[in-house]
Parts: structure tokens; C-alpha cells; sequence
């Protein structure tokens, strides 16, 4: 049975370590040979990049560029600036001033993380919004804090950065981002403690010729839980799906050009008979002027129909869809 220390025995002790009669370390050191110090926040465990975290970011971007065009009726371009690692306390210093934060969650993750952007593009943001020519009518670097109403629009930015990003996650972890709160004040943000390690991604948003900056910042402690699946990158090759892509080559593919032929019949004749045709000859073909005729896509049996005239041209009506791939 284990045992455990009195009230009396416990004294004891503190009152020899106190008076420097026992050190703690040379006694440690003496039961378990050579004791090493483990930093639990800044260990090497903590440090680099998350693996396959930029193909997430990839993703989100590509989702982002067509929503944000579309909320400002604006060209908007987006693209990385380089990921970091700080402690939170750090981090928090490099924010510039002033600075407009959202607070989000990824649930069933714990914890949470946030959103920077900086006042240029929280304005021009605004004046997009509000129908303006998108470059807003605050001078640059001034330093005055955004208004409720400013916070408001913002926050509407925010919920569709956060369904980009729900869906850039989703083929490796589908978690629901949902927002917390909208924040100024760097000092009122305690997202983890001062110590914690945040993992960060500078993004560049251009909005016609003005530029702006966005920082993710998501703390270890979030996606830990999930190292192995980022690090096995499952289902990674899903999101490098770009669906703008996907739709220009449907829509590409839809005005290739296609070789469509009609069959109206066929006749065997010999190389004699061939070679003795003349004009007026007639052939007899082995197909009944009221049967279908066969349509060839590429030199597929595709189709079937009914031959006519239409507007004094030669026509058919397509009647049948044959099978697929089949052959003549």
C-alpha cells in the first residue's frame, strides 16, 4: 500500500526545506540519477509548423476569393504571407493598432482562436459594403477605434470567412466554427494563457488596388488533439480541389466540338459493281425509309432517330438513347 505523508510529516519537511536543511533538486537527483527540465509550453513538441496546416489555408482561399468578391461586388485577391509560431503573449504584440479581432470556436475542439485584420482592410471592408468606391475616406494610420456599426458589418465578413473555413476543414476534421464575440482590445483577449504556444498565417487580401492584412492565429492546445490526422494528411488531396476549376472545364468541356455522323443504311456490292457506278445509278440500301437511323457521337452509337426534313433540310429527330459506349 502506497504510502502517504501526515499533516505532521508534511510540516516537517517544508520547515527543512525552508531552513535549507533539505534541497529538493540534489534529492531528486540522487533517487532518479540525472533530472532534465521539461518546458511544457515552448517544447520542441511545439515548435514548426503544423503538418498539411497550409493545405488547409490553400483551400480557404480558394473558397474565400469567390465569397468575398461576391459580398463586395469587388476583384478580390488573397494570398499567404508566411505562418509563425509565438507564445500568445508575443503575438499579441506584433497586432497592429488598431486592430479588429474575431473571437471563434471549432467545436467539438476546446478552446478557441481568432481572426485579426487591420484597420485598412476593416475600412475598406466598410465603404464596400455600404456602396462606396472601396477606398475608404479615413486617412491612413489614423488611430481611432471602430464604431458599433463598423463591428456590425465586419462581423458579417467574419460568419462567411467561418463557413470557408468550416468547409476547407471538413475532408480532414468537420468542425463547426461559430463566432464568439468581436474584440478591440488585444488586453481583452485571452483566447489561452500569456506562456500557451499560438500557431499563426498572415494572408494579404487585395480589394481592387488596396491592400490589407488578415492573421489566423490558432493555439496548440486547439488542434493537438488532431496532430496525427494532419500529420497523416487524410484525405488531404480532397481539398486540393479547386471548384472554380472544376466548373471552367465543365464549362470548357460543354463547347468542345463533336464529330456527329447519321448512318442512313448500307448496302454490300462488289469491287465490279462499284467500279461500273455511273451518275443516276441508284443503291438499294438494307434500311427501311421508316426505320430509325442510328447517330454517331465521335463514332459512338449514341442515339437513335427518325429521319425528316426541317426549315428544307435534311434532319433527324432523335427518339432513343442508346447505351452507353455501344459500338457499330
Amino acid at each position: 500500500m502506497e504510502k502517504i505523508l501526515t499533516k505532521q510529516e508534511i510540516e516537517a519537511l517544508l520547515a527543512a526545506v525552508f531552513e535549507g536543511k533539505i534541497e529538493p533538486e540534489r534529492e531528486l537527483a540522487r533517487e532518479q540519477g540525472t533530472v532534465s527540465s521539461y518546458d511544457l509550453f515552448n517544447s520542441e513538441a511545439h515548435k514548426g509548423n503544423i503538418p498539411n496546416l497550409d493545405i488547409i489555408y490553400d483551400s480557404f482561399i480558394r473558397y474565400q476569393r469567390g465569397t468575398l468578391s461576391n459580398r463586395l461586388g469587388r476583384i478580390v485577391e488573397i494570398k499567404k504571407m508566411g505562418a509563425g509560431s509565438y507564445k500568445f503573449d508575443d503575438f499579441v504584440q506584433t497586432l497592429p493598432s488598431p486592430v479588429c479581432m474575431a473571437i471563434y470556436k471549432a467545436d467539438p475542439l476546446k478552446g478557441a482562436a481568432l481572426i485579426a485584420f487591420d484597420s485598412t482592410l476593416v475600412f475598406t471592408i466598410v465603404d464596400c459594403i455600404l456602396g462606396g468606391t472601396g477606398i475608404s475616406a479615413v486617412p491612413a494610420g489614423a488611430n481611432r477605434m471602430f464604431t458599433s456599426i463598423e463591428l456590425k458589418l465586419v462581423s458579417k465578413i467574419v460568419k462567411d470567412i467561418l463557413a470557408d473555413l468550416e468547409k476547407a476543414w471538413a475532408p480532414l476534421y468537420p468542425a463547426k466554427m461559430s463566432m464568439l464575440r468581436m474584440e478591440m482590445n488585444p488586453r481583452l483577449v485571452n483566447i489561452v494563457p500569456p506562456e500557451y504556444q499560438v500557431v499563426t498565417m498572415d494572408m494579404q487580401i487585395q480589394i481592387d488596388q488596396v491592400h490589407g492584412r488578415m492573421t489566423f492565429a490558432v493555439p496548440y492546445m486547439l488542434i493537438d488533439p488532431i496532430r496525427d490526422k494532419l500529420k497523416s494528411g487524410m484525405q488531404v488531396d480532397m481539398m486540393a480541389i479547386d471548384p472554380q476549376w472544376s466548373y471552367r472545364l465543365s464549362q470548357e468541356l460543354l463547347e468542345a466540338p463533336l464529330d456527329v455522323s447519321v448512318e442512313v443504311g448500307g448496302a454490300v456490292i462488289s469491287l465490279n459493281d462499284l467500279l461500273g457506278l455511273a451518275p443516276g445509278d441508284t443503291i438499294m440500301l438494307d434500311t427501311s425509309c421508316t426505320s430509325d437511323l442510328t447517330v454517331k457521337v465521335g463514332g459512338v452509337s449514341k442515339f437513335s432517330g427518325a429521319p425528316g426534313l426541317w426549315h428544307g433540310n435534311k434532319a433527324v429527330q432523335i427518339t432513343n438513347i442508346m447505351g452507353k459506349g455501344r459500338e457499330q
